[in-house]
């Protein structure tokens, strides 16, 4: 297997492993009560039939995020890149799925006043963890 097509499905892994690790800090957050301190109506699931799509778009945000590592020069940086990165998922839910597809207002605030900055928290930990998995599968 090419090199490039190799890295490809590791981004893809990370992506996932990574929208695992988010799921469960929403589902963490859920449980401990902090969505409810902080009223933000915004619930996670682990059964699988509602985690498994969720993972499959952290999979495919996760190929996106290829492109920022996918030349061999810019190996460099993964975990910021991957922070970096984690803006666009931040800003498509925020903007564009928030409001016209689940109508839910603008940026969820619908769903609470603290809505946007728990999905920005949530979407930098997704990308920490594919910045990390991404690193650590690919080695040196």
């Amino acid at each position: 297997m090419p090199k490039s097509s190799a890295l490809f499905a590791v981004c893809f892994v990370a992506g996932l492993l990574a929208a695992l690790t988010s799921s469960l800090f929403i589902w963490g957050c859920n449980e401990w009560g902090i969505t409810n301190l902080i009223n933000v109506k915004i619930f996670q699931s682990l059964e699988l039939k509602k985690l498994y799509p969720q993972m499959f778009i952290g999979g495919l945000w996760g190929l996106l995020y290829f492109f920022t590592v996918g030349i061999p020069r810019h190996r460099r940086h993964w975990i910021r890149k991957g922070l970096w990165f984690s803006l666009v998922p931040s800003l498509t839910t925020l903007f564009y799925l928030y409001p016209y597809v689940y109508n839910k207002g603008l940026a969820g605030l619908d769903l609470g006043m603290f809505t946007p900055a728990f999905i920005v928290i949530s979407n930098l930990l997704w990308g920490f963890f594919t910045g990390f998995f991404a690193r650590l599968f690919w080695g040196r």
